[in-house]
């Protein structure tokens, strides 16, 4: 049987594919290196697209990215809004693409870290984004989910973007179990964006 590697692995022995991606996002020039072995190798896919439209900067200053690839998402939203910026993710190649993509872009983080869910997280942020990794099943989806709220800080938001198809009606009860809250902050082409806020403690 030929093994697959999937994107939501741990992909550094994988054989390599350089490509790099120039894109204007927010309004702002950047530069994406990707490989072989990571999600959306070849152009910043849609449903980034959307969430990036529709993130809410207010008030924000720390940000945490949950299973960032190659950074397009904190990155950006780093840079376009002065964010101090975590990144996580299993993949090791992700994560160096998402080291050199911060020096591409000049975006100052040096929280780039290997970590299953929250498990490396020791800090509470003002925002989280996710595209999670749905291929990895709900259980990982929903451990988003649910581990956010605790590293949110009062009244910080989860936003993320999942297809309907894909599981946007299970990831929106799932996000009211947690939080209490969640709106639908905008559906284009089957893309959700879903965000829910932590409420005083």
């Amino acid at each position: 049987m030929v093994k697959t590697n999937m994107y939501y692995e741990d992909n550094r022995d994988l054989a390599h594919d350089l490509n790099q991606i120039k894109v204007n996002l927010l309004g702002i020039p950047m530069v994406f290196v990707t490989d072989a072995g990571v999600f959306s190798k070849s152009a910043i896919d849609y449903g980034s697209r959307v969430l990036l439209e529709h993130f809410l900067p207010i008030e924000a200053k720390t940000l945490l990215d949950v299973g960032c690839g190659y950074g397009a998402l904190g990155l950006t939203l780093s840079k376009r809004y002065n964010l101090e910026l975590t990144m996580i993710d299993v993949n090791v190649r992700a994560l160096e693409l998402a080291e050199k993509n911060a020096q591409l872009n000049a975006v100052s983080t040096d929280k780039i870290l290997k970590s299953n869910l929250y498990d490396k997280i020791t800090t509470r942020f003002d925002a989280i984004i996710s595209n999670p990794p749905i291929r990895a099943g709900k259980s990982v989806v929903h451990g988003i989910l649910e581990g956010a709220y605790d590293q949110l800080n009062e009244n910080g938001h989860l936003t993320i973007v999942i297809q309907k198809k894909q599981g946007a009606p299970s990831a929106q009860k799932k996000m009211v179990e947690v939080f209490g809250n969640c709106d639908v902050i905008a559906k284009d082409k089957g893309y959700y964006i879903l965000r829910s806020y932590k409420e005083k403690e």
